[in-house]
């Protein structure tokens, strides 16, 4: 059985394997104050250019979310996010149960955009009485969004200007980042994200490491005490330079960049190949992410020997259904797809 369910099937990235292996009997201090963490944090403020920036490091992609939303927002406040959003759909509550709601907004193709933020930030604080309601204290955006689709950097930009209208902090969810970013499709960098966003995090787990997320901060008024609630969330990790080594050898040479960009490109020859067949597209997606419509029959064909996700009915007779690449994917597990296909 090949398998293209997810982009965290395998473990990590040889390259982290061998420096953890090299490290291993080292002894360092705990908590992300070694030197690891340190260099990482450093390779990565130059990778976005944001030399100012705090870079702190934990483990998986809903205990990041959770840490900077609950971080950032006060016992009234709550989270502007699309309907289709991480936080809204696929983490078990987390946001509301550090106490915060989630404030969904109709979603196309797993994107929100700048005037039906501005609309809901205006429904609230133009109220008479806004105290009755929820008040909207974050913005939540996911790039690449749940879907595999991509903001434009001119659709970043107003939301970005929306937020700051607001004084609304901007979060960019980047567990898939690179992917984005490596995109044929993407037309902003990874310096425009860190000057756009207050916070956003480089996605460790879905993209070659064993485990982990970079939170960059970019807003100085987040930065105050964020070491003392990854304590409080349980967030941070005692071997800390487990974290710190992985990130310093994926933003070495380039290697984030690098295998995000290869998982793209056999992403997309598995897209060309289903629409040569005369399938459709579910969603338009440029990343290592692809919905296809199925009939029935042709998924259960294909479920023989290939492990894929089952994503929503279309109708009686189709099944949407989406095939992961990643780091790891191999080109010629991509061409007995392509065969079967």
């Amino acid at each position: 059985m090949i398998q293209f369910q997810c982009d965290y099937n395998e473990g990590c990235h040889p390259e982290i394997l061998k420096r953890l292996a090299e490290t291993n009997m080292e002894q360092t201090v705990g908590y992300g104050c070694d030197e690891y963490c340190k260099a990482a944090a450093e390779a990565i403020k130059k990778a976005c250019n944001a030399p100012q920036a705090d870079v702190h490091f934990l483990v998986g992609g809903t205990q990041t979310n959770a840490t900077v939303i609950s971080s950032i927002l006060r016992p009234h406040q709550g989270a502007i996010c699309a309907s289709t959003g991480h936080i809204n759909v696929h983490e078990t509550g987390a946001i509301e149960h550090s106490g915060h709601k989630c404030l969904a907004l109709p979603a196309v193709n797993g994107c929100i955009n700048a005037k039906q933020i501005d609309e809901a930030l205006a429904l609230h604080f133009n109220d008479p009485e806004p105290e009755h309601t929820i008040q909207p204290g974050v913005v939540y955006i996911s790039y690449p969004t749940e879907y595999g689709t991509l903001y434009s950097k001119k659709e970043l930009q107003e939301i970005s200007e929306t937020c700051h209208k607001y004084n609304v902090p901007l979060f960019i969810d980047g567990a898939r980042l690179g992917y984005g970013l490596m995109s044929e499709a993407s037309d902003i960098t990874l310096s425009e994200i860190a000057q756009l966003a207050d916070v956003f995090y480089i996605g460790g787990t879905k993209q070659g490491a064993l485990f982990g997320e970079a939170v960059v901060i970019t807003n100085e008024n987040l930065k105050r005490d964020f070491r003392y609630l990854i304590k409080t969330n349980g967030a941070m990790l005692a071997k800390g330079r487990l974290l710190g080594i992985q990130f310093l050898t994926l933003f070495t040479h380039n290697l984030y960049f690098d295998i995000a960009r290869e998982a793209d490109k056999q992403a997309q020859r598995i897209r060309k190949a289903f629409l040569d067949k005369g399938y459709k597209l579910h969603v338009d997606s440029p990343t290592n992410q692809q919905f296809i419509v199925l009939p029935d029959n042709d998924m259960e064909r294909l479920g023989k020997d290939f492990l894929f996700s089952k994503w929503e009915k279309v109708d009686d007779k189709h099944t949407a259904v989406r095939f992961c690449t990643s780091w790891a994917t191999k080109p010629e597990n991509v061409d007995k797809l392509i065969a079967a296909i």
